[in-house]
């Protein structure tokens, strides 16, 4: 008899997407993706305004390591997630599977998609176009964050797109926070002399190393490692560039070593951040010695591009 999973959906307003996602992961789940509806308002569907954007997660766990009781309590958690950023309470369901459905079920809803002006990110199970004049970056996210999907993401690899456009050859960049890997990833592919991926997760790790081998990267172009900011120091090394898409309260505690990993002219791509976020993370920024050279935002999403000093 095959071993059974629990599919857990999450219904929940967008600005919420990251925080679930992190929340799911420390939960335990695996293989995440995300789907966008419209909803109607049924007190008012005759107006324009009646029309609600959310957005669905559907995420897995096996039947085994999780009971009713636990997933009470992750929906519990959702609940007081949603009242700190002052959004409604998120909906979530969950119903058994069988096992040999499971790990396929998800990926239908996740297509290759473009990013920026040379990505184009595939599904490691679909096969790419060999005409394509995009960067193919394929990925195979596992339960690590980083599909492309989310707006951080994207801000993210659009901004590396931009700092590498010219001399990425000379550039050494530490991904912080690396997740699936993307971010490292495309930085390679975009020409970067070497990167440094690190996350706390080991998941994440192990997923990363993986994404590197299915895109055919050498393991002295990008070095994966547990941890956080402290194996960056330990390297030695010093970054021209900096990637770092997590959650803002982990950007505040981190940021202050930031002026170990990094020389005068050295730039840093910072993520993860809602709007309201913004204020805080900019005199974060400006308190250690950095410059915001940009502000991007997509969504309720922004994204800071800082550099050290003026040049």
């Amino acid at each position: 008899m095959s071993n059974r999973w629990w599919e857990i959906v999450v219904k929940c307003e967008p600005v919420m997407e990251e925080s679930v996602f992190w929340r799911l992961e420390k939960f335990g789940c695996s293989g995440t993706a995300t789907e966008i509806k419209i909803w109607e308002n049924e007190n008012n569907v005759e107006s324009q305004s009646a029309l609600n954007e959310q957005i669905l997660i559907r995420t897995y766990i096996p039947e085994i390591s999780t009971q009713l009781l636990d997933l009470a309590a992750l929906s519990l958690w959702l609940e007081q997630d949603a009242k700190l950023l002052e959004v409604s309470t998120p909906e979530a369901k969950w119903h058994l599977i069988d096992e040999e459905d499971w790990a396929t079920n998800w990926k239908q809803h996740w297509q290759p998609a473009e990013i920026g002006d040379r990505f184009l990110i595939y599904p490691a199970w679909e096969t790419p176009p060999e005409d394509s004049e995009k960067i193919i970056l394929k990925l195979d996210p596992g339960a690590a964050f980083g599909t492309g999907t989310h707006p951080t993401t994207q801000l993210c690899l659009e901004s590396v797109e931009m700092r590498l456009y010219s001399n990425a050859e000379t550039q050494t960049i530490a991904d912080l926070g690396c997740g699936s890997g993307i971010l490292s990833l495309g930085a390679v592919l975009l020409g970067a002399k070497k990167a440094y991926a690190v996350d706390t997760d080991a998941l994440a790790t192990k997923t990363c190393r993986s994404n590197c081998q299915l895109n055919e990267i050498e393991r002295n172009s990008l070095i994966v490692a547990d941890g956080s900011i402290e194996k960056l120091i330990e390297s030695g090394e010093i970054f021209d560039g900096v990637v770092c898409n997590i959650l803002a309260d982990v950007i505040v505690e981190l940021f202050p070593q930031f002026n170990q990993i990094t020389h005068d002219k050295s730039w840093a791509i910072l993520s993860g951040i809602l709007i309201s976020q913004a204020d805080m993370i900019a005199d974060v920024v400006e308190q250690n010695g950095w410059t915001v050279a940009a502000l991007w935002k997509r969504k309720d999403w922004c994204c800071f591009n800082i550099r050290r000093s003026e040049y």
